[in-house]
Formats: structure tokens, C-alpha cells, sequence
């Protein structure tokens, strides 16, 4: 019964054991992480890849995605994605490639998890807003790093390994090529998987809300594109995903491949969104209006003497105030920040009794 009871209490080694034995010579173990930013005790029933996975679910930072923009503001229809739901559908697909490929579905999962935890709200609208007021400019991704390493936990971070980092900070492509070179991508092949994920879930997922929106009609996408990808979101989502893991079994290189010619139609498709959908005047209009709102925002808690007084404690007085703003606004979610202009700027009416 005592050596039923220590086997079960180090199911981690048995976990890891499994990864040797089943997974791709390709994938990332967990026995073999480069590490986290401090040494602590591994846990007895979950890899350190698990671990880091459910440190991000339960972190703030993670539950406040579900109230920033991923492309329409603030939408009042309870079937828009959300930056949360847009995290899970990237999730979802990373997953089924990495299992498909025999990869470390958990790191896979815990990278996708956590690649935008720094977004800002209103999603791209507010990072050009701080990427031009804050001096070294603002990227997502970088903050996203930022959050797990610092920001949460009150500037201990959430202490996660090197792989899961990684895989934060290399995911974005923004307009640059979607399949990542060995000089730009991630070093594990599971970051790799999600810096795809990303672009697959958002082309398909952006694509459908615009329709629904009434941003953009099925007869503007471009047939080409429709008729090697699919006409619906599902087929879609399926082409894109069977020819990245096929091609990538095909080549059995330690990259990641596409089929030519679903590799243009997607890149076309992602042309489509921007030239059509993220700058058009409908979605436009509503960027430029939460942009001068964030941008007053940060202006007003830059010129503020006391107002960081409760920061004292996390940053320390060589931090200057500009990155405790940009860290400040950063996090807001989209209501937050409307909520907060409406009290800083917007005058109440004056009851007399």
C-alpha cells in the first residue's frame, strides 16, 4: 500500500517517462526544461509544462482578456469574439497540431494561453497609441513577457520556464511570413505551432465576425482563396490545419511546412482582413475615438506626482512613470478604461437639494 501511495504521489515522473517513450524526437520534454527564473520544488502530480499552464489560467491577467476587443469594440452581440475567446480558439488548434504532430500538447497549450496577456484594450488601436507615447515604443508581445514576469503576483511574475517565455515573447508575425524561419520563430517547435495557431484562428475567426457584422458580404473574399480553403469556417480551419500537419510530417525536418498553394490563400486572406475589415471606416472610425481616449488617459496619470504612491512597493523609485502608465493602461480592460475616462473627464451633473 506505502509503494501504491509514493507512485501515485510522483505522477510527474511517470508523466515524464511517457513524453520520453511516446512523443516526436522533435518535441520539447518537460524533464528537460531549460528552467525557470527561480529554482522552487517540482511538483509530485503535474510536469513543469502543466504547471505553467494552470499558473496562467488562474493569473489576473488571464480573466481580463474576456473584456478586451479583439476586433470590434465593445460589441454589444453576445457572439463577437473577445480577446479570451480568441485565446482559446488558439488553444484549441495549437493542440490538435501538436497532437497530431506528437509535440508537447502541454507546453503547446500553456504558450497559447498566454501569448496575449499583454494586449492592450481596444486590441491593435490601443497598441499603436502606446507604442507611439511610451519612449522604446510598446509591443504586445513583449509586454505579454512582461506580465509573466513581472507584472503579476506583484512583481514576483508567475516564475514560468524558459520554453513557455520563449514561445510568449516569438509569438507575433504581424504581416511578416506565417511560416516562422529558423532565425525569427521560437526555439521549441510547440511555439512554433502556436505562432501559426494564432494567424489560422484569427484569419478564420476575424473573417466570420466581419460577415456577421455586415463589415464585409461572401462575395468580396476572394473566390480563389474560398475555393482551396473551403466556403465555410470549418472546412477552412480543417485545410489549414491537415496541410500544415501533413506537409510537416512529409518533410520530417524539425519545421514546420504548408502546401503552396494554402499558404498563399492564406496570406491572402490575412491581405483581405487588413485592407478590408481592420481599416475599414466602420471598425476605423471607432480605433481613432478609442485612441484619443487611451491617449488622454496615459497623459493625465503621466503628470500625476502622488498618484503611484500604492506602486511604490512593485517598481521601485528608479522606475519612471511612464512605464508604470504604460503598464497601468496596458492592463486595463476596454469597460475599465471607458468607465475611467467617463470619471476623470466627463463632467457630472451638479444636484442641488
Amino acid at each position: 500500500m506505502r509503494e501504491r501511495a509514493d507512485q501515485d504521489m510522483n505522477l510527474r515522473g511517470y508523466l515524464e517517462e511517457l513524453e520520453e517513450k511516446t512523443l516526436s524526437p522533435y518535441a520539447a520534454l518537460s524533464s528537460r526544461s531549460r528552467g525557470r527564473q527561480r529554482a522552487e520544488a517540482e511538483c509530485p502530480l503535474r510536469t513543469a509544462f502543466q504547471r505553467d499552464r494552470d499558473r496562467i489560467i488562474h493569473s489576473k491577467a488571464f480573466r481580463r482578456l474576456k473584456h478586451k476587443t479583439q476586433v470590434f469594440l465593445s460589441p454589444t452581440g453576445d457572439h463577437y469574439r473577445t480577446r479570451l475567446t480568441h485565446t482559446l480558439e488558439v488553444a484549441q488548434i495549437s493542440r490538435t497540431i501538436a497532437r497530431a504532430l506528437r509535440l508537447n500538447e502541454d507546453l503547446t497549450e500553456a504558450i497559447a494561453l498566454g501569448h496575449d496577456l499583454g494586449h492592450t484594450p481596444f486590441g491593435h488601436a490601443g497598441e499603436k497609441v502606446l507604442d507611439d507615447l511610451h519612449p522604446g515604443g510598446f509591443r504586445h508581445y513583449e509586454q505579454s513577457l512582461r506580465v509573466v514576469e513581472f507584472l503579476e503576483k506583484n512583481g514576483r511574475g508567475l516564475n514560468l520556464t524558459w520554453e513557455v517565455r520563449d514561445g510568449i515573447l516569438k509569438h507575433s508575425k504581424g504581416r511578416a511570413s506565417i511560416i516562422p524561419g529558423p532565425e525569427d520563430g521560437p526555439a521549441t517547435l510547440e511555439g512554433q505551432v502556436v505562432r501559426v495557431a494564432d494567424i489560422i484562428a484569427y484569419i478564420n475567426h476575424d473573417l466570420d465576425d466581419a460577415l456577421r457584422a455586415g463589415v464585409i458580404t461572401m462575395d468580396d473574399i476572394p473566390r480563389w482563396c474560398l475555393k482551396i480553403l473551403g466556403s465555410r469556417h470549418s472546412q477552412r480551419i480543417g485545410t489549414m490545419v491537415r496541410s500544415l500537419v501533413e506537409k510537416t510530417k512529409e518533410a520530417d525536418d524539425g519545421r514546420l511546412h504548408l502546401d503552396p498553394a494554402v499558404l498563399e490563400a492564406m496570406e491572402a486572406l490575412r491581405d483581405f482582413l487588413f485592407e478590408n475589415v481592420y481599416e475599414s471606416p466602420t471598425v476605423h472610425a471607432e480605433f481613432i475615438k478609442a485612441e484619443k481616449l487611451l491617449r488622454e488617459l496615459y497623459e493625465y496619470f503621466l503628470a500625476q506626482e502622488n498618484i503611484w504612491e500604492k506602486e511604490a512597493t512593485l517598481y521601485g523609485p528608479e522606475t519612471s512613470r511612464h512605464r508604470i502608465a504604460c503598464d497601468f493602461i496596458s492592463g486595463m480592460t476596454d469597460r475599465y478604461a471607458l468607465n475611467l475616462y467617463k470619471e476623470l473627464f466627463i463632467p457630472r451633473p451638479w444636484l442641488v437639494y
